[in-house]
């Protein structure tokens, strides 16, 4: 299998402020970003050859080609749960890596806030939005994953919630340092802690929100991307892998672990030839939609051994001045999840803190980031991993 890492270069990038928009429409909110990203590049609407769309809520093409004036070039709308954004930037790289063209743009948005969406319906949505309907919940799913994790490390209900609430604090301060997150304030343990059960053990603090927002990025060859800029940030690694409801299946599955999410992975450090992601990896974007679940992805991704989290959460090892920093633009925790932009928003994140640009963010020099998706639930979804990294 041939490999694309360093093919593929990303040279421009936009991101609106995620949060409740009202005022803008999802088009809006595509222009914003994709205007961003093309002043950051240095280009026009007219250099792009090719479109890859991302969202879940619109259904067709047409209308991010209406809102940018896009006329008559190839533009693919995908979909892959919570992993849309990363899809489209999948897709864009194999666009430019097969030669077929030279420069395309990967944007993702979805609009949630005045949809109607609440967080607690059933899987279907059946008779609206759920919200007082009896049925399964993507809240439901996790918060069983984090009480098996307790049972399985013999970890008691005080000390599991002191450790979440650990994750959801650090998040929540980094999101307190990001103008562009729809929660920009510090939270306390004690207040995460005692927060409303919203699915037993996790509470209010330990979910992400609903929110509006949308995020592009300029992709190209790696040889033309001098010719943009010279902080042109190169694509090293890509994973996608889709679970076949094995986590269901097999009586013997632990529930303590996303296999679609330790597939991905290795695929992405196979092409990024990354052995130890631990000490190679400078930050990570994660897909952090309940704390529980970034607990287990730090050991899904080889960040720690199995098991192990509790004692690195506790070391503050993931923290934004820690050895690897997780979530340092404040994750889906501070962000919410417009499910078809988030992907893109943790890949600007990335962007920003290879040139230097993250501000009060930035790590010391980072020559390696990750960015994690993950779509459905525990036992059954999709895993989705991109590794970007500074140019040599």
């Amino acid at each position: 299998m041939e490999s694309i890492k360093d093919k593929v270069a990303i040279v421009g990038m936009g991101c609106t402020k995620f949060g409740e928009n009202w005022e803008k429409s999802a088009e809006d909110m595509l222009v914003d970003a994709t205007y961003e990203a093309f002043e950051d590049a240095g280009i026009e609407s007219k250099d792009i050859q090719a479109a890859w769309f991302g969202t879940t809520r619109i259904g067709t093409a047409e209308p991010l080609a209406t809102a940018l004036k896009l006329d008559y070039i190839p533009i693919t709308r995908v979909e892959n749960l919570c992993a849309t954004a990363t899809e489209a930037v999948r897709n864009a790289c194999f666009g430019i890596a097969s030669g077929a063209y030279d420069t395309v743009l990967a944007i993702g948005v979805e609009k949630l806030k005045d949809q109607g969406m609440g967080g607690l319906g059933t899987v279907t949505g059946a008779g609206g939005n759920g919200t007082l309907e009896w049925g399964m919940s993507a809240t439901m799913f996790f918060a069983r994953m984090a009480n098996r994790y307790m049972n399985h490390y013999g970890l008691s209900y005080e000390e599991f919630k002191r450790i979440l609430a650990k994750i959801s604090v650090k998040n929540h301060h980094n999101g307190s340092l990001n103008p562009k997150a729809h929660f920009q304030r510090d939270i306390t343990e004690e207040q995460a802690i005692n927060a409303p059960i919203i699915c037993w053990p996790l509470g209010l603090y330990d979910a992400c929100g609903v929110s509006d927002g949308s995020a592009a990025a300029i992709l190209t060859r790696a040889d033309l991307a001098k010719n943009f800029r010279d902080d042109y940030v190169l694509v090293k690694g890509l994973g996608l892998a889709v679970g076949a409801r094995q986590g269901y299946l097999q009586p013997g599955y632990d529930m303590v672990h996303m296999e679609e999410t330790v597939r991905a992975g290795k695929q992405a450090y196979d092409m990024a030839g990354i052995k130890e992601p631990f000490k190679e990896i400078d930050l990570a974007e994660v897909h952090d939609c309940f704390s529980i679940t970034e607990l287990v992805i730090m050991e899904d991704l080889g960040f720690c051994p199995r098991g192990k989290a509790p004692e690195y959460v506790k070391a503050g090892t993931f923290q934004l001045d820690g050895e690897l920093a997780v979530n340092p633009d404040g994750g889906l925790k501070s962000f919410g999840h417009p499910i078809g932009a988030s992907g893109l928003r943790m890949i600007y994140e990335i962007y920003k803190q290879m040139q230097g640009k993250a501000g009060p963010r930035q790590r010391k020099n980072p020559t390696l980031g990750l960015t994690h998706n993950f779509g459905l639930n525990p036992g059954s979804g999709v895993g989705s991993i991109t590794i970007l990294g500074q140019r040599d």
